[in-house]
């Protein structure tokens, strides 16, 4: 999505969604913007402009949250240089109520909003193309859809809202929690409504929108999920294969290099389904921040292949790669290096000591010798729907092996014979996919999902082990700001 749409969105999404910013904020603000909604919703300009605001508040979701949401909790981050900035809260599993960086729905809810808005909206509005309007009511459907599914895996039940907040009466947004089911119901309808509507199978240059195949993508992924945690069984993976084998009539493909997803010179590869945009000095750094080595924390005897493989420093250094999920890698997997690395310095006597894991899968780009870190974050790639295809496949009594490797092939290149994956049973398979999945997509943001859904937290997340069977600690605590907005809702068991 180019810079200047990503400037209009942000004026029009102020202008339409300034005041509700979230859904449960003070009651008694006043609109202060004299465009109303009679005056806004009048052309097909206004709907775009609408729908690049939407990604707007996506993105600010994509800058930490939904990484956090998705991975923090498990086995493969630990503190790093600079403190913890409260972060250990997630991965030692301690997480309270009272939490100061506790993730909270609000501004969750205001892409929702966003989304809710075009699909009240856009159907009033005459387009120049039907398809046009079709295609922008598809990716409001999915954004929705995506939002409550990150949501319900993360707080379970939810308020359900889908229609806009307009006004300020507490009667009409204040609303209780409705059953995971209900919000599953929602979310696999509106993937249905937007898999209907989008006029075609492409995807949009740069892979930063919703499309077809991402929806489809997404769609795996949800079905999935339920017919794992939800007993949608047989019906459900049938579903989630179904939607992969769509993803596969598109326009998508692995990429020789694994190193080469990630580069910033080359966002929106054949790879990429949908990716969150960022732009250096357009918007701000994204979590991979939080993984690198700050400036003015490099030791002066750093060892010389070390100082390379660093470039330019800048980061947080509050968290980095656990020597458990390191030591998994195989030094003939090119993963390895294109996904952390091992700083070394070397003392008088030549003795090499470890300094620092960091994690480079998203070093973004350097400019006037400044490190942004403004790596695109990826939602969905093809690598990840060939492991959801193989885990579809698996659950069904069908052999996973082609589609594992072909992720191994890349993986390994010259050396993938070593690395064959050969039939097993249905549990051997779950575990040989859930550990590719461990190498293929670490640090994207899907280890705890992926764990969640395998039923494997308990197992696999050593902070989480004591409590096995307790499963009201997979789910997050509300904040007590949100329990403080929101009468309505009450908090999650166990907290």
């Amino acid at each position: 999505m180019h810079t200047l749409r990503y400037k209009l969105g942000v004026a029009l999404s102020a202008i339409l969604l300034g005041t509700v910013t979230s859904c449960t904020d003070s009651l008694d603000v006043k609109p202060t913007s004299l465009i109303t909604v009679a005056s806004y919703w009048q052309k097909e300009d206004d709907a775009k402009g609408a729908l690049y605001g939407m990604y707007i508040r996506l993105r600010s979701e994509a800058v930490t949250n939904l990484f956090v949401m998705g991975e923090a909790r498990s086995e493969t981050l630990t503190s790093a240089l600079v403190g913890t900035l409260s972060f250990d809260r997630y991965y030692d599993n301690s997480l309270d109520a009272n939490m100061g960086t506790l993730i909270t729905w609000q501004t969750m809810y205001s892409v929702v909003n966003a989304a809710n808005l075009l699909i009240k909206y856009t159907p009033t509005i005459k387009f120049t193309s039907e398809a046009s309007k079709n295609d922008i009511l598809a990716q409001a459907y999915t954004t929705r859809a995506f939002m409550y599914y990150a949501m319900v895996r993360t707080w379970g039940a939810l308020p359900l809202r889908t229609e806009p907040i307009e006004g300020y009466d507490p009667q009409t947004i204040q609303v209780g929690r409705s059953p995971e089911a209900d919000v599953f119901a929602l979310i696999k309808a509106d993937l249905d409504k937007a898999l209907s509507l989008y006029p075609t199978n492409t995807i949009a240059a740069g892979r930063s929108i919703w499309s077809k195949p991402a929806t489809n993508a997404l769609k795996a992924d949800v079905y999935l999920w339920t017919g794992k945690r939800m007993n949608g069984g047989q019906a459900d993976f049938t579903k989630a294969l179904e939607a992969c084998n769509a993803v596969q009539t598109a326009d998508v493909t692995l990429l020789p290099n694994f190193a080469d997803l990630f580069s910033y010179t080359n966002k929106g590869n054949k790879e990429i389904l949908m990716a969150v945009r960022f732009q250096a000095l357009e918007s701000v750094d994204n979590f991979y921040f939080n993984g690198y080595v700050a400036n003015g924390a490099i030791p002066t005897n750093l060892e010389a292949s070390s100082v390379s493989a660093l470039g330019v420093p800048g980061g947080n250094s509050v968290w980095s790669p656990t020597a458990a999920v390191r030591n998994q890698f195989t030094t003939d997997d090119q993963r390895r290096n294109a996904t952390f690395r091992e700083l070394y310095t070397v003392d008088a006597a030549g003795v090499r000591k470890l300094y620092t894991p960091i994690i480079v899968k998203g070093t973004g780009t350097v400019e006037n010798n400044v490190r942004y870190f403004a790596s695109d974050v990826i939602l969905y790639r093809y690598a990840d729907l060939l492991l959801l295809k193989a885990e579809a496949k698996n659950a069904l009594g069908q052999d996973p092996s082609p589609e594992i490797n072909l992720v191994r092939q890349r993986a390994y290149g010259t050396n993938a014979a070593a690395h064959v994956f050969v039939n097993g049973t249905k549990e051997q398979n779950d575990d040989a996919i859930l550990q590719e999945r461990l190498l293929e997509l670490a640090y994207e943001g899907k280890r705890w999902w992926d764990l969640r859904r395998f039923g494997k937290v308990f197992d696999k997340v050593p902070s989480l082990q004591s409590k096995k069977g307790q499963e009201s600690a997979l789910l997050f605590p509300i904040s007590t700001t949100t329990l403080s907005l929101e009468p309505l809702v009450k908090q999650n068991a166990g907290y």
